[in-house]
């Protein structure tokens, strides 16, 4: 009968993904991740096959995560209020899991891969690209009637980018985004729907 792996896939995901939210993808070497696992490098190796593909699979099931629980909230029955709920929770999912948001939102896609991305987990990150651009299109039909490429940018900005500019400057400082950030997330959906004149 097969042993059990001592050290699993879990485990080491979970420690890059703390070794990143500490350090940033740089500090998240193979020695430095089979340090806080307590595991020998080739445990590592054993299930992942470089650096890359194992920051890669951080990024990956991080952003996938986030993505499927962000949008949704943003399928919620009566459009504006589900807009409204998708912009706030931003800042609580970032209370909820600090480290997930500063591994998404303090750096970049490429900042976790040194050779580039293998084929399969290029063609995820496509994907989750697509996802964004076609919920924020189809929310945009539901909330406005309309797909047009400026409606969409600026239904973008009030459920997406405002949130993620009003948490970003505490996640940089390693702060839990205080309660008057929700009062800013809120007044500036509702001033930026309002431009849609919904």
């Amino acid at each position: 009968m097969p042993r059990a792996a001592k050290f699993d896939e879990e485990q080491i995901l979970a420690a890059a993904g703390r070794l990143i939210a500490a350090h940033g993808p740089s500090g998240a070497t193979i020695a430095a991740i089979a340090r806080a696992v307590g595991a020998p490098t080739g445990s590592i190796y054993h299930r992942f096959d470089s650096r890359d593909v194992l920051l890669a699979s951080v990024w990956l099931r991080a952003a996938a995560t986030f993505q499927d629980s962000f949008f949704e909230q943003l399928a919620g029955p009566t459009p504006r209020e589900a807009g409204l709920a998708a912009a706030l929770y931003m800042a609580q999912r970032v209370r909820e899991n600090p480290r997930e948001a500063r591994l998404l939102l303090l750096h970049r896609r490429e900042d976790f891969v040194d050779r580039g991305w293998p084929p399969a987990m290029r063609r995820r990150a496509e994907q989750l690209g697509r996802q964004v651009e076609t919920e924020l299109r189809a929310f945009s039909r539901r909330l406005c009637g309309s797909e047009h490429a400026r409606t969409v940018r600026i239904v973008a900005y009030a459920v997406l980018e405002a949130p993620f500019a009003a948490v970003r400057r505490h996640i940089a400082v390693n702060e839990s985004p205080p309660s008057y950030v929700d009062v800013l997330i809120q007044v500036t959906y509702e001033a930026v729907i309002g431009l849609l004149g919904i």
